[in-house]
């Protein structure tokens, strides 16, 4: 019967880095990877109000330029199409702030994926590729916080257009 081998030249075996270090490295970089995969849930959830807001102004335009058409065919006084004109350009401006609020959040998501996949390549390779890494998630932070600018500004429009209206 062969000796047993000794627990502890066994554990300095298991702990000892390079005999591991890929799998410590992939490990690492699922450990890292968690916190941005779970803003990339949150991004989704924001694109996802981006697009219903969208949809809900585009809905409320088209209803308007119904009206507006109608209004024409009839004869009706123009003074009396001026609101709905000005109510049109206030959604218009709307649309274009949340089509671009969209784009931000797109393109964080794309930069938080790319975050991700530069940490796994990272540790997959065993190369530091923290200079990459860091740029990419401010540059992402940034178009974060433009996005959710954008969507700020649409909401103070949308507030007002109410206040007007009520």
């Amino acid at each position: 019967m062969p000796p047993l081998p000794d627990p502890l030249a066994l554990l300095a075996f298991i702990a000892e880095p390079s005999a591991n270090a890929p799998v410590l490295g992939l490990a690492r970089a699922i450990q890292l990877s968690v916190g941005p995969v779970f803003l990339l849930t949150g991004i989704s959830g924001l694109l996802g109000v981006l697009a219903g807001r969208l949809s809900r102004v585009v809905d409320r335009a088209r209803t308007m330029q119904d009206q507006l058409s109608r209004s024409e065919a009839s004869g009706g006084d123009p003074t009396e199409r001026e609101p709905l004109h000005q109510e049109m350009r206030i959604h218009k401006r709307r649309m274009v702030l949340l089509g671009r609020a969209m784009q931000c959040a797109t393109l964080t998501g794309l930069l938080v994926a790319a975050v991700v996949s530069v940490t796994f390549v990272s540790a997959v390779a065993v190369l530091d590729l923290a200079a990459i890494v860091v740029p990419l998630f401010v540059v992402a932070m940034t178009s974060l916080m433009g996005a959710l600018l954008l969507l700020l500004r649409e909401t103070q429009l949308s507030t007002a257009q109410l206040s007007r209206r009520f």
